[in-house]
Parts: structure tokens; sequence; C-alpha cells
């Protein structure tokens, strides 16, 4: 059984569902809530305002945290708690990156509600290239 859960977290419905969906099903299990800010663009839009800032580190905290709170107060519904992460980059090299300190990666199928393009191209791809390229198992909610 999995005793450790990798669930990157963004702001979208699928993101909350999937970590439902490992908190509900891995009930004995560390889970551990990713988000990873600073996502490339063509415009380089997320990353360029990152680089800007003085504390990178300080700055993507600041930017992950409405995340970490929907996780949390899903968490607090289940009466479990979680510990969270923050990365900063491409959301998919950042979690797989990590995999091997898991057992179980579970991740929703599309990441936050952007335009349908850009969600297929760049958000849907994140869980396609997780699916691909992690070392351990990976479960995507729909």
């Amino acid at each position: 059984m999995a005793s450790r859960i990798l669930v990157p977290m963004d702001d979208s419905k699928l993101a909350g569902q999937a970590l439902e969906y490992a908190l509900d099903n891995f009930s004995d299990a560390d889970v551990t809530v990713i988000h990873v800010v600073g996502v490339p663009s063509s415009l380089m839009g997320e990353a360029a305002g990152l680089a800007l800032e003085d504390n990178i580190e300080e700055a993507a905290a600041e930017r992950a945290e409405p995340a970490f709170e929907r996780a949390r107060e899903i968490a607090n519904e289940r009466d479990r708690e979680i510990d969270t992460i923050v990365g900063v980059g491409h959301p998919a090299r950042n979690i797989v990156g990590r995999a091997e300190n898991y057992d179980t990666i579970v991740l929703g199928a599309h990441g936050a509600d952007r335009s349908r393009m850009v969600r297929r191209f760049l958000v849907g791809n994140v869980a396609e290239t997780v699916s691909k390229r992690a070392p351990i198992p990976v479960i995507i909610v729909r």
C-alpha cells in the first residue's frame, strides 16, 4: 500500500477532486500537496514576474498560498493533515523530479481553468507528461 502520496494542486476543480480522492482512498498515507509557480509561457508571464522579485522563494510561497489554503480546507473537512511544498518552473518537470520520494502521484486530468487551447497544449500536457515519465504509479482523476 502507498504510504506517501504527492498531489499537484492549482486552482482547478479537478485538482481539488484529486486531493479529495487521495485523502479518501489512501487514509493511512502521508499526503503532500505541491503547487508549482512560474510556469513558462510564450511571453514568460509568471516566470518573468518571479524573476523580478527580490526573494524568489518568498514570492513563490505567496503565490502558492491560495492553493494551499484550499488544500487545507479539503483536508480539514476529512480531519486529515497534509504537507505542502512549492516548486518553481515547469510543473511536469517539478512533479516528476520529486516523484522518487513518493509512492504514488494523484493529479487532476487538467489544471487551471484557462482557455481550451492553452488547457489542451500546456495544462493537459502536465498530466500526460507526468503519467509517461514518472517512475512511480500515477492516478489521474477526471
